[in-house]
């Protein structure tokens, strides 16, 4: 109920009342929450449930018995974690596959930036069949570009070995020359994230800042390691977390260019050995158990690279 005042003018009887249409502070919060809401149930059925699922089997014995029926799976808490924990073997393999994760992390990065300098640096044509290029070799299937990889570097018929001389040198057949062979095709399938999105971060960087480094004497590699190193981190951040994770949990590369592991497995990485023990022991368990550690490995790296920043004063 309003009053009239003097003149005509009325307001609200017993004095002004706040606007009913100010923002709440519970809705401006919750607000970005239901935007996400559709896209975290989704990624909750793809990741989540299948990580919970991982986990419980990799308590139990579960093995071709039990996937049979011919035996009743039972509880086993911690003996399967105990088992590989145990095994001389896994530790063999994991140290393998932190080495070369990080080579391949290193090769990606190091490739991927030094191209998308270059990219920077040359005119529109060969930008683009850069580009075409580069995206072409990352739209291609890993076993596809595995295969190819292969044939290339074939001891009877590869262009490659004609080439540098070497006769009918057989590349898998060494430890350290098959993974570096893996090395080169998964640089390969992966510098193109790396070129796209740096190169993209670069055109962002004000043209000013450039020109002054350029005018006090700079050297392009002096400008990329005092001014588009740190305005980019952010960005490369990104790109080496997905690196690391990519190039932690390789397998199809590993699995078809070593034929599943190498001579005696002398190539195994922990993904291509929690497949081994999962589908060609049928110990699925472990292989369970495997992936499990994998998973913590990787939410531990990534945890302390993002704390180490956040000590630099970066804000991500």
């Amino acid at each position: 109920m309003r009053v009239r005042v003097g003149g005509g003018l009325s307001r609200p009887r017993g004095g002004s009342r706040k606007s009913r249409t100010a923002p709440r502070p519970f809705r401006r919060s919750s607000a970005p929450w239901l935007y996400l809401a559709p896209a975290l149930v989704v990624l909750g059925g793809l990741l989540l449930y299948p990580i919970y699922q991982l986990g419980l089997i990799s308590f139990f014995e579960y093995t071709q018995a039990q996937v049979s029926g011919g035996k009743p799976t039972t509880f086993e808490g911690l003996a399967n974690y105990r088992e590989i924990f145990s095994d001389r073997q896994f530790w063999q393999v994991l140290l393998a596959t932190v080495v070369f994760a990080a080579a391949c992390v290193v090769s990606t990065l190091g490739v991927g930036c030094a191209l998308a300098v270059l990219l920077t640096r040359v005119r529109a044509l060969p930008r683009l069949a850069l580009m075409l290029a580069a995206l072409g070799a990352w739209a291609t299937p890993a076993v596809t570009g595995s295969t190819v990889w292969l044939l290339l570097f074939d001891p009877d018929f590869g262009p490659v070995n004609r080439v540098l001389g070497l006769g009918d040198h057989s590349w898998t057949y060494g430890r350290l020359s098959a993974f570096l062979l893996v090395l080169l095709e998964v640089v390969w399938c992966s510098f193109p994230f790396v070129m796209v999105t740096v190169y993209a971060g670069i055109r962002a960087v004000p043209s000013e800042v450039l020109e002054a480094a350029a005018l006090d004497g700079a050297s392009q590699l002096r400008i990329w390691r005092s001014v588009l190193a740190p305005m980019l981190r952010p960005i490369l951040v990104v790109v080496t977390i997905q690196s690391v994770i990519w190039d932690f949990k390789v397998f199809t590369q590993i699995y078809v260019m070593t034929n599943g592991g190498g001579i005696a497995g002398q190539n195994l990485t922990l993904n291509v050995y929690a497949y081994q023990q999962a589908f060609a022991s049928s110990q699925y368990s472990l292989g369970s158990a495997i992936g499990i550690v994998m998973l913590l490995i990787l939410l531990a790296v990534t945890l302390v690279y993002l704390r180490l920043l956040r000590r630099q004063g970066e804000e991500l």
